[in-house]
C-alpha cells in the first residue's frame, strides 16, 4: 500500500513541478551571450611565518652520525630532543602513552 502511495505521489509531483535539469526543456545560453570570466581571486598572503623547520634541517637531524650506535628508542629521543631544541614538537610517544601503537614509527 505505501508503495502505491509513494507512487502516486511521485507521478503527482512529476506533472506539477517544473522539470530541471539537461531534460527540462528550457532552452540553453548561446555561447555568444555567455557570461563573461570572473576576475581571479585576490591571492592572500600568510598571515603567519613558516614555523616548520626547513628540509637542510630535518634532514641534519635525522641523519646525524651520533644517532648511528643508538637503539630505536634512543634514536627516537635523541630526535624528540633535537626537534626540541629549536622549537619544533616531535611527536614522540612511548609504551603506556595513550597514543603508543606497537610497530608504529613516529
Amino acid at each position: 500500500m505505501r508503495d502505491s502511495i509513494a507512487h502516486l505521489l511521485t507521478w503527482a509531483l512529476r506533472l506539477l513541478l517544473p522539470a530541471h535539469g539537461r531534460h527540462s526543456g528550457a532552452r540553453p545560453i548561446p555561447h555568444s551571450i555567455a557570461q563573461p570570466n570572473p576576475a581571479p581571486a585576490p591571492v592572500v598572503r600568510r598571515q603567519k611565518p613558516w614555523t616548520t623547520p626547513s628540509s637542510a634541517q630535518a634532514r641534519a637531524i635525522f641523519n646525524a652520525p651520533e644517532t648511528g650506535t643508538l637503539t630505536p628508542e634512543q634514536r627516537e629521543r635523541w630526535w624528540a630532543t633535537a626537534f626540541a631544541e629549536i622549537g619544533v614538537e616531535y611527536p614522540y610517544t612511548y609504551p603506556g602513552a595513550p597514543t603508543y601503537r606497537p610497530g608504529a614509527a613516529a
